[in-house]
């Protein structure tokens, strides 16, 4: 082999290794955001999860009380119609 060649085959293996060195940062990077996707999904107090929770709670609150808003108001207007009727 003449200098010539071992010079580019260092050359080349100098640029694998760096090629190397860059995907196992960016590898790195990636678990590191997965980690941070995962806390934000997973988290029992603030995560996604706990956040549809929340929702849902507050849903199934809200409607108990719409219904008895509804309730309410038929009663009430039942009971005018009815007196209404009564004392015609």
């Amino acid at each position: 082999m003449t200098d010539d060649q071992i010079t580019q085959i260092t050359t080349g293996i100098l640029e694998i290794k760096n090629d190397i060195e860059r995907i196992a940062e960016k590898q790195d990077e990636m678990i590191r955001d997965m980690r941070d996707v995962k806390s934000a999904i997973y988290n029992p107090d603030s995560g996604l999860y706990a956040r549809l929770r929340a929702l849902e709670q507050w849903k199934q609150a809200q409607s108990k009380i719409q219904w008895g808003v509804i309730m309410a108001v038929v009663g009430l207007v039942t009971t005018t119609l009815y007196k209404m009727i009564m004392n015609s």
